[in-house]
């Protein structure tokens, strides 16, 4: 019996994008801040920039030497939380109509998200 990935008919609507600034909020990074360089959202995971660093071991090929190499391994969105851009604080976020497109903002602060 194999396990299916969930089909849907639309993506889902998620708090982060690529290119926010997060803060993890729980687990072995607890506290630190990064940039999301890329969303799964089928997965509802992240990768964020130097948070939950791995070790991988790559072959080397005719066009890269082989070694152990440290990348970022990809973490639950649940543990992410953005960080306000008027105060740099953790803070979670709303959504709401202006100028007819619905638009993401800080609940601390009421900020705009780019």
């Amino acid at each position: 019996m194999t396990k299916k990935a969930k089909s849907t008919r639309f993506a889902p609507k998620l708090h982060v994008k690529k290119g926010d600034k997060v803060k993890v909020i729980s687990g072995n990074h607890k506290g630190e801040t990064g940039e999301v360089l890329e969303i799964f959202p089928g997965k509802n995971r992240a990768i964020v920039d130097n948070i939950n660093m791995v070790k991988k071991h790559r072959k080397p090929t005719q066009d890269k030497p082989g070694g152990i190499i440290e990348i970022p391994a990809s973490i639950h969105l649940s543990n992410l939380m953005l960080l306000d851009p008027k105060t740099g604080e953790a803070t979670r976020i709303g959504r709401k109509l202006v100028d007819g497109k619905l638009v993401r903002y800080a609940k601390k602060s009421g900020e705009l998200f780019n």
